[in-house]
């Protein structure tokens, strides 16, 4: 079989209705328009039109600003929460799911430096802001990137 060969399914594609040929075709005379009005004589109203009254479009606030469709959701860890963890420990996403720190691990995980670092870890990460890598340094720990 061959694309040219393909056509519609049988009895899917109707003719369209002739309307305006005369009494005998069953649709003449005001070709089921009805008689006189808007709707008769012209095409109808444009899309949201409600008959003069202010148009629910332009009745609700306007929205501003746009959403980034390419916007990154993190997994957001401050430096003073990995405290929790003993020293020399290496704290990766999945420990930081298991100690209550983080929801999700779908998302990427950012560690931020609020608070203070009072051990030395080995931090594994998929990004941190510069102030939490200079605390994690700081504390004679290691950053690693995931």
């Amino acid at each position: 079989m061959q694309l040219n060969e393909l056509g519609p399914a049988e009895g899917s594609k109707r003719r369209s209705r002739r309307v305006g040929r005369g009494d005998g075709s069953g649709r003449g005379t005001y070709s089921g328009r009805g008689s006189k009005g808007q709707k008769g004589h012209h095409k109808g109203v444009r899309l949201g039109f409600e008959g003069g009254q202010l148009p629910l479009i332009k009745r609700l606030p306007r929205k501003r600003g746009f959403t980034n469709v390419f916007k990154i959701e993190f997994n957001v860890v401050n430096v003073s929460s990995l405290n929790s963890f003993p020293e020399g420990a290496e704290v990766t996403p999945r420990e930081m799911k298991d100690a209550g720190l983080i929801r999700s691990l779908s998302r990427p995980t950012k560690v931020l430096g609020h608070g203070d670092l009072e051990k030395s870890l080995t931090v594994q990460a998929d990004s941190f802001s510069a102030t939490a890598e200079e605390k994690i340094k700081a504390a004679q720990g290691t950053v690693r990137k995931a």
